[in-house]
């Protein structure tokens, strides 16, 4: 297939997959996808037929259960962006199209508030009197939901004044009443619902007005369609300030968070300031719209034929978003592991631009059916690896393959063969001597996990191996300052540096030196369960595969892979040769307090104060056990700055989840 052809095969897909989604999640309320991967499907839509061939409606059909209802104003949906780099853009077209028409501005101020994720309702008053209240629908045409739009508290039966007037505004569910009906429907053993968005788009969307009354739904007013100004002594407002002043003067709820902005810059520093903050909402944001000011601008600027030029959308970071797999790798792990690793067509996501993902192990691969070729939504949030989360079927290619792993894999030793492990998911190398394997070791050796030497990283590290001045890890203990200075880029400060970080590491805590070795299994928590029970390197040597593995949070698996690779006479080599050079800090972590009695923590984020290691150590010496996952025995997760899965596994589990105020406190 010619890839003009294969262009247009996609964009056909894409455009029924868009519109599938849009159905379901605006007139059914039950999407089967995030609103960030729909977004991600509509921009790639929308890059590929410059924007002509997208859907223009912004809602969903009328449902026949509800007396239609013709907008006296049309409703329209902003377009969005993504960067501070696009929303410049944005205000450089506004200013194009003012001047162009000769209108006349003296720079452009903007009224910012939160995108709540939530459902557009239109109130219609008379004589300050609460007549009709409608969903958006699909733009012309909306739903009677006068009955069930009653019921929220949020929305005055009458205002403070006898005036005609339209008020747009967005209903949503709170995440605490979210909650709430999810544990009740649980009790009664009926499913969950998804998310805030939809429950509240479906409380609203009820026959029933006493269920919605239960769900007790919040709502924000935030605009002025329609204004009669014969019906009342009020000035009409010319602002969009004016217009939020105006509802509050009313009666209505508006949402307290906006701001006035009088520059772009201003509304990137706002939109920043809530790019963080925005999970501690009572209501799920998606991003920050942003108006103009002016209303004379506003009219002058007018409409595209999708969405309101003088306003836009800046959506937060997103944690999900569609892309293509280009290709399948292996990598070779320190251990001689094979991890399968999806190279994919470049994609912004959660702030950053992601083009690789791992897909773990061959089980992986076949649970996903994922193959080369195909698009898949792919999740990340904050520090979290990026993982593939589906493939979209719809849009993969004719005459696609499922992935097979291969017999051999170039990075092994010997001729390159792979077997899977016994028990495992996992394939490793047969050989685990090969240069690729000895230079992924000694990278690891000297990182900061391991033995952290200073300065002395992966360039350095094949450097030394290609000027054969290293070939195990002993040998790093063997350097003087002429060896440096033969190495490109070095001169003679930076050669005093390098030998004086390695000369620091001569004197060594055992659990660090283990966990150099790259042996299958030892991290840093187990290491230091090791070093607790044995005590040095020598009693550690000596112990029986049984009494290492009835080390609680060990276990059988890695007790083989410990006492395998301590029999093997190479690797005993090696630690000997090592321990010419390095001197072992015996005996066990200092225990302050034993309070903790042996509880398991798990630290997850970023801590505002506290370094990772720093409050691991802590709960160390208060008696605690540090564990690497959140599971039913874990009895407290650390949470930070942008958590991640194991946060939410803790709540899932009912786990004590602490903030680091609490983690102190706790601790002390």
């Amino acid at each position: 297939m010619t890839d003009k052809k294969a262009t247009k095969e996609r964009i056909k897909r894409l455009q029924e997959l868009v519109a599938y989604h849009q159905k379901r999640y605006h007139e059914e309320d039950a999407p089967e996808i995030s609103d960030t991967a729909y977004d991600s499907l509509v921009n790639e839509l929308r890059d590929l037929t410059g924007g002509d061939q997208v859907s223009e409606a912004v809602g969903g059909k009328v449902s026949e259960a509800f007396s239609k209802v013709t907008h006296a104003v049309r409703q329209w949906s902003f377009d969005n962006v993504f960067t501070a780099g696009e929303l410049q853009e944005w205000e450089d077209r506004l200013v194009r199209h003012l001047t162009s028409n000769d209108v006349n501005h003296d720079g452009l101020s903007y009224v910012a508030e939160h995108k709540i994720d939530g459902l557009k309702l239109v109130l219609e008053y008379r004589a300050g009197e609460l007549y009709r209240a409608a969903t958006r629908g699909d733009g012309v045409t909306g739903e009677d939901v006068t009955h069930t739009a009653r019921e929220i508290a949020d929305i005055p039966h009458t205002l403070q004044h006898p005036v005609d007037l339209t008020v747009v505004g967005e209903v949503w569910l709170s995440h605490k009443e979210f909650e709430r009906i999810n544990t009740e429907r649980e009790a009664a053993g009926e499913p969950l619902y998804a998310n805030p968005r939809n429950t509240a788009a479906g409380s609203l969307r009820l026959l029933d007005a006493s269920v919605t009354k239960n769900r007790k739904l919040s709502f924000y007013a935030y605009d002025i369609d329609a204004f009669d100004p014969a019906t009342t002594d009020i000035s009409p407002p010319s602002s969009q300030a004016e217009e939020l002043q105006l509802l509050k003067q009313l009666g209505c709820t508006v949402n307290k968070n906006n701001k006035i902005c009088e520059s772009i810059k201003d509304v990137v520093v706002y939109y920043e300031s809530w790019t963080t903050k925005q999970g501690s909402l009572a209501y799920d944001a998606d991003g920050v719209v942003v108006k103009v000011d002016d209303v004379r601008l506003q009219q002058a600027l007018g409409y595209t034929a999708k969405s309101p030029r003088y306003g836009i959308a800046f959506k937060f970071p997103s944690e999900e978003a569609t892309t293509v797999v280009e290709g399948i790798n292996l990598q070779v792990g320190r251990t001689g592991v094979i991890t399968p690793v999806a190279h994919l067509r470049p994609v912004l996501i959660a702030g950053s631009t992601v083009a690789r993902a791992t897909l773990h192990n061959e089980d992986e691969i076949k649970r996903l059916d994922v193959r080369v070729g195909d698009t898949v939504i792919l999740k990340k949030a904050g520090d979290v690896i990026p993982k593939v989360l589906s493939v979209v079927t719809e849009l993969r290619p004719k005459n696609t393959k499922p992935y097979t792993f291969p017999k051999k894999v170039t990075g092994c030793g010997g001729d390159g063969s792979i077997e899977r492990i016994p028990g495992e998911a996992a394939y490793r190398c047969v050989d685990r001597s090969g240069d690729t394997l000895n230079r992924q070791r000694l990278y690891y050796f000297v990182s900061k996990q391991a033995l952290n030497i200073d300065g002395v990283g992966p360039r350095i590290i094949d450097q030394l191996l290609d000027a054969d001045l290293i070939s195990e890890p002993a040998d790093l203990f063997t350097l003087e300052e002429g060896d440096f200075l033969s190495l490109e880029g070095f001169k003679e400060k930076s050669a005093q540096n390098a030998v004086a970080a390695i000369r620091d590491v001569t004197t060594l805590p055992l659990y660090r030196f283990l966990i150099g070795l790259s042996i299958d299994g030892i991290g840093e928590e187990t290491a230091r369960l090791l070093v607790d029970r044995f005590g040095t390197f020598t009693e550690l040597r000596a112990a029986s595969q049984s009494s290492i593995a009835s080390i609680h949070g060990i276990g059988e698996t890695i007790a083989e892979s410990l006492t395998s690779w301590l029999a093997e006479s190479q690797n005993q080599t090696m630690v000997d040769e090592l321990l010419k050079h390095i001197t072992l800090e015996q005996g066990v972590v200092k225990v302050v307090s034993a309070k903790l009695g042996g509880a398991s923590f798990v630290f997850t984020g970023t801590l505002p104060n506290l370094g990772r290691d720093e409050a691991k150590a802590m709960a160390r010496a208060a008696g605690a056990r540090i564990v690497s996952s959140v599971s039913q025995k874990t009895d407290y997760v650390v949470v930070g700055a942008d958590p991640g899965s194991k946060a939410q596994k803790a709540e899932e589990l009912g786990v004590t989840i602490l903030d680091e105020t609490a983690f102190r406190k706790l601790v002390a």
